[in-house]
């Protein structure tokens, strides 16, 4: 397979991408924790709801390689899920969807993104804390096996300062 990934491009939330977004996400989780497309298309009509997907070429032809799905509210932005199709795995499209996702939630006005992570998915967390993404709780039993999760956390935007309530100057 001659793969050459694309750019992280937003796009807009349409019944087309549902079936390869429900694909990525199939081949990506465990059949219990797996979104179908109308799982997918609940989530997408959501306020606040961005999709920011991973293109690739394969065999000549473009296809959904990875996506994420972000969820904004007032100054937190929280990653719904984020699934890279296996074929496509270790080529820094997770990272590049992460970035992606960092600049989206700051033009949104947030301050802090969150996400939950298995606890037993070292290849996730460690991901995560590269990306700047601190520990900040557990959720226990979160997952449908009933396994735990980490909640993870990042700056997204500078703090504003207590006193003066503006923001730093970079």
């Amino acid at each position: 397979m001659n793969v050459a990934t694309g750019p992280v491009v937003a796009v807009p939330a349409a019944m087309a991408d549902l079936p390869a977004l429900a694909r990525v996400h199939a081949a990506s989780f465990a059949p219990d924790q797996q979104w179908d497309a109308p799982a997918l298309e609940t989530l997408l009509a959501m306020p606040g709801v961005a999709l920011g997907v991973a293109v690739a070429q394969d065999g000549g032809r473009q296809v959904v390689a990875g996506f994420i799905m972000v969820r904004t509210v007032l100054d937190e932005a929280e990653i719904l899920t984020l699934a890279v199709d296996p074929a496509f795995r270790r080529r820094g499209l997770a990272r590049a969807l992460l970035s992606w996702t960092v600049d989206m939630a700051a033009g949104q006005g947030a301050a802090r993104l969150f996400l939950e992570v298995g606890v037993d998915n070292t290849a996730a967390l460690a991901l995560y804390r590269d990306a700047g993404f601190d520990r900040v709780g557990r959720r226990r039993g979160y997952y449908p096996d009933g396994s735990d999760a980490q909640v993870m956390a990042r700056d997204v935007m500078p703090a504003r300062d207590a006193e003066s309530g503006t923001w730093p100057t970079l």
